[in-house]
């Protein structure tokens, strides 16, 4: 394939050729790793076409097809391909390739990770590795042995279970595993490496002991007891809600950390980025704790949903993970408050894929044209996709979707389908018709909701008229209506509430509340039924009611985050306008409710720039930073002794992991960020630091003296780096931090943290940590006039486009994410694109994001 020739959907065509089998024998060497493969070619069809095996990076030692060597006049060769001309229908070939893993910095195929090999192969890594058929509709039944030193490497990893293992001569190994179920080759995983191993095992429902295994690093073993625990929270959860068992003897997890993504699914081997592994009550915060557990348990779903079904090609991609997404939240929705999950959930779609729908690179969930896959694993494809089988949920109803659930994997089981296979089954098991419904699909955008209501006092009626409106894009100029369920709540002035579900088929609808004794205030998109925008003429009277009355959780918080942004965009229209004390009361009544502490915080957190910035146009990204924080200014001045009062109360005399705890520490900590606004109360910020006994009181502390510019904030810097200076994750917080800090120095301050000694950029998470942090969680210097905080992302993933591509391509997204920022600052985020798309040997990934923002 071409550098800058993209593939479509519409161009998909069934394999030419299958393999049945693979036997790979893997011989570990840091810069000369040879790779034996035996493959078993079965032709498919009628036709006399070669067989083009893909492969990049390798060096070719030899081809044999049937025991009979080829020379090189008997195949082709090209930089991606592996061209075999054959008329033959079934013939067993191996190919032996030699690799570099040490110098394989973009951490796809088979690399190094820190002292131990490791392999990434989704979505195209295996090529990396081997010549092979690379498309996930290729499914093969592996075995793979593997060979190294044995002191350097004494566990040596692969899929399925372990055959058999033993010694060799000059001091190596080996150890031979077999995976009994077909597979794409992107599930293929192979580890070696001296770990620490903890061992538990698990009894699953069908009767059948499981033996689990966490592989960390020497030293962390402590560190992964709530990763375990979690997996067994998850597969004793996915028997009870989707009556889904493991399938093999043994479950490995192992962490390392240089990698991509946050983890791998591996059949039965699944590789984890060690930030959502290690955990202890010292070194992570609440939320790393909760992470870990939620991605614990995504990894492990996908064995059914990605693994046992796959995907039959790379568009389909959100089959697998929008899916599993789904499951992963409504797991954790069970393990925690269901509605401080969904909220959590709601903020990062709309901050973040509400962005990405409106950006240059915006997709449907089921994307119809890709050149460099990596670049589609984004937020549309994995959290649209979970909305979007979260909005099926709704429509079936829990038991309905369950059934189909059941249905699919009957139908599916084994194979490698598309997105119409899971909705078909799902339309076939409830039999309810979805077929307007696909269009969410095939359909990039977020739609608009334009919300009319008509009180009818003679008839005692209300009518509800709801327009959606999908705006045309570059590569979807005509939009269709798409079936949109509306969940609300009519809200009475007695505390009586009506909820309904509403189906949005056709462009605009209209529907009758008849028999009503009093005009009701309308709730809209209760537990957030529709990953969809709202105008709706809602005054701030009728906000307050569904604050104080709404039965739905969800639609309490949003109520308070549409008040609050209407006045972040009144302070940006005018700074010195004035707040009205209404807004202080209303505050106060949801701090000092009796509700979950944790959904307090959430309710008290003041929506942030990138939520705020999607709702505005032309905006200048300064005076939004600043109308940010005059809102937080008048709320913590006007409840000062009430924020005062609850934080102390939630302060607590021991550290605990229980929900209550957290739930309190989250609420605490909050009160901390209003009352750091105060220069009489920075003294609270300074014993906070002074005696946490825990990393999420540390870093709350932190981040309230970094984001208010407090002279404390260096000493607490200073104090941490040398307490944590050994510990890799927690230093990654650190380079975090360090990045938020607003002075007018940040940039003299980011040069001298790209010389620190733990600082490289072929570290994914020490990258991201800094870079990412940044452009993500300090607008004010990203974003000033002089366009120096443009200038220093460009410059730095312009290094990295020669370094890991993928990684350059994530950290690229907040300048492409332009359209909302006012004329000038676009003109200087373009001319850093400008620059970056001159560089020489410029990645596909990169290539691919730079032409559609610069279109």
């Amino acid at each position: 394939m071409s550098t800058t020739t993209a593939r479509l959907l519409a161009d998909y065509q069934s394999p030419l050729f299958t393999i049945d089998s693979i036997s790979l024998t893997v011989e570990l060497d840091d810069h000369h790793t040879r790779v034996t493969s035996q493959l078993r070619i079965i032709r498919q069809g009628e036709h006399d076409h070669p067989l083009a095996l893909d492969g990049e990076q390798l060096t070719l030692m030899s081809v044999m097809m049937n025991q009979q060597s080829l020379s090189t006049e008997h195949y082709q060769q090209t930089d991606e391909q592996l061209i075999i001309a054959t008329t033959l229908n079934e013939f067993d070939l191996v190919i032996e390739t030699q690799i570099n893993p040490l110098e394989n910095t973009a951490l796809e195929g088979l690399f190094k990770s820190g002292e131990a090999f490791c392999t990434q192969c989704e979505a195209e890594g295996f090529r990396r590795i081997s010549y092979y058929l690379d498309r996930p509709d290729v499914m093969a039944k592996f075995t793979c042995k593997v060979i190294a030193d044995k002191q350097a490497y004494p566990h040596l990893l692969a899929n399925g279970n372990l055959l058999e293992q033993g010694d060799l001569a000059d001091g190596k190994h080996f150890a031979t595993w077999r995976d009994p179920f077909p597979k794409p080759c992107y599930l293929f995983a192979l580890v070696a490496g001296n770990f620490d191993v903890l061992r538990d095992q698990y009894l699953t429902a069908e009767g059948r002991l499981v033996a689990l295994e966490i592989y960390v690093d020497q030293g962390n073993l402590e560190k992964a007891h709530h990763a375990m625990a979690s997996l067994k929270k998850a597969m004793h959860w996915d028997e009870q809600t989707f009556g889904l068992a493991y399938d093999l003897d043994i479950y490995m997890i192992v962490a390392v950390d240089f990698f991509n993504m946050g983890a791998m699914e591996n059949k039965g081997l699944n590789i984890f980025n060690s930030k959502y592994v290690l955990a202890d009550t010292k070194s992570a915060t609440d939320a790393d704790y909760f992470n870990i557990e939620s991605v614990i348990a995504h990894e492990y779903f996908h064995n059914w949903t990605g693994n046992r079904v796959t995907c039959r090609d790379w568009f389909q991609l959100s089959l697998k993970e929008g899916l599993t997404v789904f499951r992963d939240q409504q797991f954790s929705a069970d393990m925690h408050s269901p509605a401080v999950c969904r909220i959590q959930n709601v903020r990062s779609l709309r901050s973040l894929q509400f962005a990405e729908d409106a950006s240059p690179m915006a997709h449907p969930i089921r994307p119809e044209k890709v050149l460099e896959m990596s670049n589609f694993y984004t937020m549309t494809v994995y959290e649209k996709g979970a909305e979007v089988i979260r909005m099926i949920h709704t429509l079936l109803g829990a038991q309905k979707f369950r059934l189909g659930m059941d249905l699919y994997f009957a139908r599916h089981d084994g194979q490698a389908v598309t997105c119409d296979d899971f909705v078909n089954a799902m339309a076939d098991a409830s039999n309810i018709d979805l077929s307007i419904f696909k269009r969410w699909y095939s359909q990039s955008g977020t739609p608009l909701l334009q919300v009319q209501q008509t009180w009818l006092s003679d008839e005692q009626t209300l009518l509800l008229t709801i327009k959606q409106i999908n705006h045309p894009t570059t590569q979807q100029p005509n939009k269709q209506t798409l079936h949109i369920p509306i969940a609300i709540e009519l809200l009475f002035s007695k505390g009586q509430a009506k909820q309904q579900l509403l189906e949005l088929t056709s462009e605009q609808q209209t529907w009758r509340f008849e028999h009503l004794a009093e005009r009701p205030v309308v709730s809209l998109l209760a537990n957030f039924s529709a990953p969809v925008k709202l105008d709706s003429a809602v005054d701030d009277a009728a906000l307050k009611t569904i604050i104080l009355t709404a039965i739905d959780d969800f639609s309490r918080w949003d109520a308070v985050q549409q008040l609050f942004g209407r006045y972040v965009k009144q302070l940006v229209v005018n700074p010195a306008s004035d707040l009205p004390s209404e807004l202080l009361s209303i505050v106060e009544y949801i701090l000092t409710s009796t509700a979950d502490p944790a959904l307090i915080a959430e309710q008290l957190t003041l929506p942030s720039f990138d939520e705020m910035l999607e709702t505005l146009e032309q905006v200048d990204a300064i005076a939004l930073v600043d109308a940010i924080d005059r809102l937080a200014s008048f709320i913590a001045a006007g409840l000062n002794e009430q924020f005062t009062t609850i934080y102390q109360q939630c302060q607590q005399q021991q550290y605990c992991q229980d929900a209550l705890s957290v739930a309190k520490r989250q609420l605490k900590n909050v009160c901390l960020w209003y009352l750091a606004k105060l220069p009489e109360q920075t003294e609270c910020i300074k014993q906070q630091f002074d005696n946490a006994d825990n990393m999420t009181d540390t870093l709350a502390a932190m981040r309230s003296a970094s984001v208010n510019n407090l002279q404390e904030f260096t000493r607490q810097m200073g104090v941490f780096e040398h307490k944590w200076y050994e510990n890799s994750l927690v230093m990654d917080k650190w380079f975090t931090l360090a990045a938020m800090i607003e002075q007018a120095d940040i940039f003299e301050r980011l040069a001298s943290l790209l010389e620190h000694p733990l600082f490289s950029l072929k570290n994914p998470n020490r990258a991201r940590s800094l870079l990412g942090a940044f452009a993500q969680h300090n607008p004010r210097y990203f974003h000033c006039l002089s366009g120096r905080g443009y200038q220093f992302l460009a410059q730095q993933i312009a290094r990295l486009n020669g370094i890991n591509p993928q990684v350059a391509s994530r950290l690229l997204t907040p300048l492409i994410q332009f359209k909302h920022l006012d004329a000038v600052r676009q003109e200087l985020i373009k001319q850093e694109l400008q620059q970056l798309q001159k560089l020489p040997n410029l990645s596909r990934d990169l290539l691919e994001k730079l032409n559609a923002a610069l279109a």
